[in-house]
């Protein structure tokens, strides 16, 4: 309450939550980059980086992982029983049974079957269970006409998600994940604690030297890593104003070149001086400026809504790495220059 500058005690928040989400609504992604490019020049007159750092990049992939709940089968179908059932109760339709009892009770079963690895039981429950949300469906379609039009658009839309729900099985591609996030993809970057990540690809591009962030995009559609590199390398040149004239990057880039743009790949030998040897065993360094990114930032858990809000979300968490970076470089010289 101090630092508040009030003259009295205020009990309710500074601001409310939703007009932040309208205000980055409202500038969008161009807007949040030029947050980026201007934290890029805040480093350069805080000596944080020198201009020719720039010239010199690394860039990787990562997944940002979206805020959603493990998508088991069951616990779509069950969340898709609900959400369908409070849409009933809300426009007025009277269904034939809502399973409020028994589906709750076969979705946990699933869950203590497939835990005590009897899967011939679990896959009973599961078909039980699917086709009681199937009946729920089509008792909600075939009433459909009673709903007022305004609403019925999102009803159609709860419905198709649903569908999708119902339909897919465990090898299909383009699997529907979440209902309230339907651009969450499957995206397995080969870890061994986490085999399968659920969020968007993001590509990340820092300095060599330093580690300061000169360009962090989304890449919907689980891209290769190569096919990202061209796009990348455009925002940062962007942000910048300066265009890189090496980038370092890993193995999973193999097989692209940029024009203009000198690619160094881990584990190349062919052409490759002392001093270019130690600049692409620095490539890794990018790997811990990820990890604060997602430890010290927000990099690690999305909850921005849809595709506008993944693209968000990776420049601000660039911008916000950017910002502790100088922030400790200040601290430094401050500590450094002590007035007795």
């Amino acid at each position: 309450q101090v630092f508040t500058g009030e003259t009295y005690l205020q009990t309710e928040p500074p601001i409310d939550p939703s007009s932040l989400s309208r205000w980055r609504k409202r500038i969008g992604e161009a807007g949040v980059e030029e947050l980026l490019a201007q934290s890029i020049e805040a480093a350069k007159r805080a000596s944080v980086i020198k201009p020719a750092s720039i010239k010199r990049v690394i860039a990787d992939t990562t997944v940002m992982a979206k805020a959603i709940a493990p998508p088991t089968d069951s616990a779509l179908l069950e969340k898709s029983r609900s959400l369908l059932v409070k849409a009933a109760r809300q426009y007025g339709l009277a269904l034939r049974q809502n399973y409020n009892r028994v589906a709750p009770r076969l979705a946990r079963q699933v869950a203590h079957y497939a835990h005590a690895r009897q899967f011939k039981r679990m896959r009973r429950a599961l078909r039980a269970l699917r086709s009681r949300v199937g009946r729920v469906q089509r008792d909600i379609e075939r009433q459909l006409q009673r709903v007022p039009s305004a609403s019925r658009e999102r009803l159609n839309e709860l419905l198709g998600r649903t569908r999708r729900i119902l339909q897919q099985r465990p090898k299909d591609k383009n699997k529907l994940y979440a209902l309230h996030a339907p651009e969450v993809e499957c995206i397995s970057k080969g870890k061994a604690k986490v085999r399968y990540e659920f969020g968007v690809k993001v590509s990340i591009v820092t300095t060599l030297k330093e580690g300061l962030v000169l360009g962090a995009r989304s890449m919907p559609g689980n891209p290769y890593d190569g096919h990202t590199l061209y796009e990348a390398l455009e925002q940062a040149a962007i942000l910048s104003d300066v265009e890189p004239e090496m980038v370092f990057v890993d193995r999973g880039y193999r097989g692209v070149e940029v024009e203009r743009v000198q690619v160094w790949r881990s584990g190349q030998k062919r052409g490759v001086t002392r001093r270019l040897k130690a600049m692409i065993r620095r490539r890794s360094a990018i790997e811990p400026t990820i990890g604060h990114m997602k430890s010290d930032g927000k990099l690690d858990r999305n909850w921005l809504k849809g595709a506008l809000g993944d693209a968000i979300h990776a420049v601000l968490c660039g911008a916000g790495h950017n910002l502790r970076l100088i922030i400790n470089k200040l601290k430094g010289t401050c500590q450094t220059n002590l007035i007795y």
